[in-house]
């Protein structure tokens, strides 16, 4: 659960409280359960084009289950819109492997390969963009929307310039990767008229990466849970949203813990149900 923070700018010589807000979810896995089972049948029987129908519909759920100060979130896309994405995917993913076969069937894999690969990175940030864009439009609070103004091709020269120097580097840069593509897009999330920020630093996120694998490595995995508890904070604790000089910051109230009792007990959940029980673990 998180805890939002809201600290406004004052004229008074003494600082104000700041006041706090908390996000609460009222979803059942029963609930959840009967929507996904349901989804479950009409995929199957429609050969999975009921997918983006199916997928609507949790989304749906999950976000009338979510509320904030007193009020459900609305997810108001629908199963035709998310049905036109599912095409274009499935006609992009089709045009890859088309052209990787292709220049195998030509006795020349090599060439294959590497068109398939850029053809693929280049995927990443149209999905990425377009996803956001999507959801983003979609997502409103108290019948004001949320929105993502970021540019297609700014996002495209980062991923590609990014992925090329991850590349040199042999994974090295991959934290500043993170990072940067983290703050493109979230600091281009509005809310009505106010703007989404997130920050973070490469070098942290890299050190932090760095101790928390190799932590894991020689605790024998005991310390996973507090290496995902910390990297949920970093990614928590950078977000905030501003107004005419008023800001809210979130802050992360996970605990190393809560995550070990979360993973360990949804894995529970899902193994002893022969994956019945993933509604709940969801919820």
């Amino acid at each position: 659960m998180e805890t939002i923070t809201s600290a406004a700018a004052v004229t008074t010589t003494a600082p104000a409280a700041p006041k706090l807000y908390q996000k609460k979810f009222f979803g059942k896995g029963g609930e959840l359960f009967a929507i996904e089972i349901v989804n479950l049948l009409l995929t199957l029987i429609t050969l999975g084009f009921y997918y983006p129908w199916a997928k609507a519909r949790t989304l749906q759920y999950i976000y009338s289950a979510s509320e904030f100060e007193g009020s459900r979130f609305q997810f108001h896309g629908t199963g035709k819109e998310m049905f036109i994405g599912f095409l274009k995917a499935i006609f992009f993913i089709s045009l890859l492997y088309g052209t990787l076969f292709l220049f195998a069937y030509l006795e020349m894999p090599a060439i294959g390969a590497l068109a398939f690969l850029a053809g693929f990175t280049a995927l990443i940030p149209l999905a990425i963009h377009g996803s956001y864009r999507y959801r983003m439009s979609r997502t409103s609070w108290r019948s004001i929307r949320f929105g993502y103004r970021g540019d297609r091709d700014e996002l495209v020269k980062l991923v590609f310039r990014d992925m090329f120097l991850t590349l040199i580097t042999v994974g090295i840069y991959g934290a500043w990767f993170t990072v940067n593509l983290r703050s493109y897009v979230l600091s281009h999330v509005r809310f009505g008229s106010a703007k989404f920020n997130w920050r973070g630093e490469g070098s942290t996120f890299f050190w932090m990466n760095f101790a928390g694998n190799l932590l894991t490595v020689l605790t024998l995995g005991i310390y996973f849970f507090w290496f995902q508890k910390n990297l949920f904070e970093y990614f928590v604790n950078n977000l905030w949203i501003e107004k005419d000089g008023r800001r809210i910051s979130f802050r992360s109230k996970a605990t190393g813990g809560g995550f070990f009792k979360l993973l360990a007990g949804n894995l529970l959940i899902i193994v002893f149900t022969l994956g019945l029980g993933i509604p709940w673990a969801i919820v």
